[in-house]
């Protein structure tokens, strides 16, 4: 629910909409915001489809930096190390480039604008998202073209691949992100299945996660809760349901619902969302929702046009 004092609240979870809080110059156009991440340092990071592909911030919001020109096709997926390198996920040349935070390239797996051939199973065809184990191994989702998630060593060398296009345990309907647990384990944004499946590190089926709505952006905070942006219904016939997001729901390490956040129905407004894409916590529990409203507002908003300026970062301030 929304007060009026722009907060998000449900149980024990409570969340100041922040308005405002990016400190652009009148130049930099940001375009869709499709992925997020805060390094240790708390600087949030934004993968950008626009003009300028990385726009760094620091906690304040000022921009420190940006890089990644002619570098990336098509921005999809970001994840931030624990020594605050990058490991960025381009769905439009097939690749994840491992990257300093200042933009210095240091790893690329996959062969810009080389798929591999459809359903195959083989790395990569639109890989979706990337995410580093406690000890290094690097898992990529993979995504639009294929329906399997690859581990890699620390060095790009495929270790083993996993999953087939399904609805099955162990089985993907767009796996469109995932994230390590400080366990090693790896969770699955199983989008289109309407679940996060869970798997050890050697791939092998733990468990799922039921209850979400086409679970989109998923991370693990510093207090070990997972949250999840959840999209909203298609197809058209669906659009008016209520209740099924886009939001940001908040679970515990054993996948049960502590928290459902918006501020109603799809739109724009202090909490009100459209198509979370992307999700971060920084060390103090504050959430940022990267959005790619312009991509997605055709679906959401049959036969209407949008508006010029659309926001696709939010900052949620968790409150004490």
């Amino acid at each position: 629910m929304l007060t009026k004092q722009a907060v998000l609240s449900d149980g024990e979870f409570s969340y100041e909409v922040v308005e405002g809080w990016m400190k652009l110059p009148p130049e930099l156009k940001l375009g869709e915001v499709t992925a997020v991440g805060v390094d240790p340092a708390d600087n949030v990071f934004l993968f950008c489809r626009g003009d300028h592909p990385m726009v760094v911030l620091d906690a304040s919001g000022h921009v420190l930096r940006t890089w990644g020109h002619d570098l990336f096709k098509h921005p999809h997926g970001l994840h931030i190390g624990g020594d605050g390198n990058l490991y960025c996920t381009d769905d439009g040349d097939h690749t994840v480039r491992k990257c300093t935070p200042d933009g210095r390239l240091l790893l690329q797996i996959g062969v810009p604008g080389s798929p591999a051939p459809f359903m195959s199973g083989q790395p990569f065809h639109c890989c979706t998202h990337t995410a580093l184990s406690p000890d290094g191994h690097i898992y990529v989702s993979d995504g639009y073209g294929n329906a399997c998630i690859h581990k890699f060593d620390p060095d790009g060398r495929l270790l083993k691949s996993w999953g087939r296009s399904g609805c099955a345990p162990g089985e993907f309907y767009i796996p469109h992100n995932l994230v390590c647990g400080p366990d090693g384990w790896v969770y699955v944004a199983d989008r289109e299945n309407h679940r996060v499946q869970v798997f050890n590190e050697d791939g092998r089926y733990e468990t799922q996660w039921n209850n979400f709505h086409r679970p989109c952006a998923l991370c693990c905070g510093p207090e070990g809760q997972f949250y999840i942006g959840e999209l909203g219904p298609l197809p058209a016939p669906c659009l008016k349901f209520p209740n099924l997001g886009p939001r940001v729901v908040v679970v515990n390490g054993q996948g049960n619902i502590l928290a459902r956040l918006s501020a109603g129905p799809a739109g724009i407004g202090p909490g009100r969302f459209i198509a979370p894409h992307g999700i971060a916590v920084d060390s103090q529990g504050n959430v940022y929702v990267a959005e790619v409203n312009t991509s997605a507002w055709p679906w959401v908003f049959p036969g209407t046009a949008p508006p010029q300026e659309l926001p696709s970062l939010h900052k949620l301030r968790r409150c004490q």
